[in-house]
């Protein structure tokens, strides 16, 4: 699952698939955040010890991650950061409460923007973070926004990874840092599959230093395979408690997710980046 982006697909069905997929996300953040059993899932086998309640996702950001891509930003104090494929809000409201900084969030998801607006008032940082609709390769933000942009587990799903990154350096000021954690695909195992199996990457770092951005480091993520199938086996293991919680939909949405990912095995890797734009 990733951090929030419901993200759009570029297909025959074309905004029919992009329909469909803001509906299915749409519908699991509608009662997520209150769902007690997708929460203890989450904060049990996805997060790894330690990680915040208040900042709860539905990625799979450890705290050290968190940490790191607080400390990778180099943001201070009033400076501003862009999360991308927000969802609810959680990693980015992290990140900016340890750094100070001030935070865009931008997710394709209606109801995510809005959870992440309302989050943020309850965690008091309401008038220091704003949250808009818009999609990895179309923000809506200005040039030179922002000092700092970050994504976690879900550029893998941009139907467009190029213009994805060239969005993402655009808003970017000179000498500002993307850090991002995502999954790696395997392109020939997702062949006709939604969503994941549309401009599948095995390797970003290329595509990084196409769009222009110097590496500073490139790095596979610990554990990520283990976190990945405990938290998704738990999901499949209490239908009867998400589908009350989560609304049929709502779990239809989330299971279909994880039993294709977790019958294709679609990832290689999960990596953990950090790129500077000159």
């Amino acid at each position: 699952m990733g951090h929030g982006q419901a993200e759009h697909v570029t297909t025959a069905s074309g905004s029919a698939d992009e329909s469909l997929v803001v509906q299915g996300y749409d519908a699991v953040y509608t009662n997520g955040p209150d769902s007690s059993t997708l929460q203890r899932i989450w904060l049990e086998h996805a997060c790894g010890p330690g990680y915040p309640a208040e900042f709860g996702h539905i990625s799979f950001l450890t705290l050290d991650e968190a940490t790191r891509i607080a400390r990778e930003s180099l943001l201070g104090p009033g400076e501003r950061l862009v999360d991308l494929a927000c969802g609810a809000g959680g990693p980015g409201l992290l990140i900016a409460s340890e750094t100070g900084a001030l935070l865009t969030g931008v997710d394709l998801s209606p109801v995510g923007v809005a959870q992440a607006q309302s989050r943020s008032q309850r965690l008091g940082l309401g008038k220091t973070s704003s949250f808009v609709v818009g999609s990895f390769e179309q923000t809506g933000l200005d040039d030179s926004f922002a000092k700092a942009a970050m994504t976690v587990d879900a550029l893998q799903y941009s139907p467009n990874k190029p213009a994805a990154l060239a969005e993402i350096a655009r808003v970017l000021q000179p000498g500002g840092r993307f850090m991002f954690t995502a999954f790696e695909v395997e392109p020939e195992r997702v062949q006709g599959l939604p969503v994941i199996g549309v401009d599948p990457i095995a390797d970003y770092t290329p595509l990084l230093e196409a769009t222009g951005f110097s590496i500073h480091s490139y790095e596979e993520t610990p554990g990520w395979s283990d976190r990945l199938g405990a938290a998704f086996q738990a999901v499949l293991d209490e239908p009867v408690l998400l589908t009350e919680e989560l609304g049929e939909e709502g779990y239809a949405s989330l299971s279909l997710e994880v039993s294709i990912t977790l019958g294709v095995e679609p990832y290689r890797r999960r990596v953990l980046a950090i790129a500077q734009k000159p």
